[in-house]
């Protein structure tokens, strides 16, 4: 059994991955910018992870910017041919590691082109639009041409699949009216669910939905909530916080990311961790007064 497998599998486009992977972001150096502190050992978590069983790794050209998919070929290519690595295209870094969108076509085929040479790969397996109407948060916008251009990628054989990240519910159905989505990538996690109905019309038609920020932005009376959850059932609160979204939709694929071995371990335990009726019923009322605010 493998670290990853007592959360089953989810569709992710052609494939059917674990649903604990591993997200890359934080490989590159502080605020995702630059080098790492420790190359080597950014590379053995890397292997350490597929080892364990993940075969989902979600990563970026503009993380670095090109240093984590630099990495990221180095530690695993030749790849698994399990393995699914998915992108994201949409924006650009500054000099100073400021976020700028990059939504032309122009811009989006050069990042295609960039992930795939850093990468090493030939197609990439999926590539999510990452939007950037509001660098903060989803806002409301008309996806229709970046869209396109990618649709176009898709046609020419660059990319198998397609999916959107940071995306409103108005502009998932904009973007499935256009083209066919695998997966959307949003922040979500125990107390910030404004994603709530989207997960559930996503997992009615076989799409994958991606926690961003899976384990930030508790208060301190819902830690309290979190720690006396987490002491009962003998697991960590960040074990817990992910357990928990395992447990909420059978479409929720995890990829939390981390440089550490140990804390790579404690995450891929979470996957194994089942909580029961009685601690679910209390993590679920966290977000009673975050929906209320909404």
């Amino acid at each position: 059994m493998t670290a990853t497998s007592g959360a089953g599998t989810y569709r992710l486009g052609d494939r059917a991955v674990h649903r604990m992977g591993y997200g890359a972001m934080q490989l590159a150096g502080p605020g995702v910018f630059g080098p790492p502190k420790d190359r080597a050992q950014a590379v053995a978590v890397l292997r350490a992870a597929v080892e364990a069983g993940v075969d989902h790794i979600d990563t970026s050209d503009f993380y670095g910017p090109h240093i984590t998919n630099q990495i990221v070929s180095e530690a695993l290519h030749p790849y698994r041919e399990s393995l699914t690595l998915v992108t994201k295209v949409g924006a650009v870094r500054d000099g100073t590691g400021a976020w700028l969108p990059a939504f032309s076509a122009a811009q989006l085929q050069s990042a295609v082109l960039d992930n795939l040479r850093h990468l090493k790969l030939d197609v990439l397996d999926v590539v999510n639009l990452r939007l950037m109407f509001d660098v903060h948060g989803p806002a409301e916008g008309s996806i229709e041409e970046p869209l396109a251009a990618l649709a176009e990628l898709h046609r020419q054989g660059l990319i198998r699949h397609l999916g959107l990240s940071n995306a409103t519910p108005r502009q998932v159905g904009q973007a499935r009216r256009m083209v066919p989505i695998v997966c959307v990538q949003n922040h979500y996690n125990l107390v910030h669910r404004t994603d709530d109905t989207l997960i559930d019309e996503l997992a009615r038609d076989g799409i994958a939905y991606v926690p961003f920020f899976p384990l930030g932005g508790f208060t301190p009376l819902q830690s309290t909530v979190l720690d006396e959850v987490a002491k009962g059932v003998g697991a960590t609160p960040k074990q817990v916080a992910l357990a928990w979204l395992l447990q909420r939709s059978e479409n929720i694929l995890l990829i939390p990311g981390t440089s550490s071995p140990a804390h790579l371990q404690q995450n891929l335990a979470s996957a194994s961790l089942e909580l029961p009726p009685a601690a679910i019923e209390r993590l679920n009322a966290l977000a009673a007064p975050v929906d209320a605010a909404g």
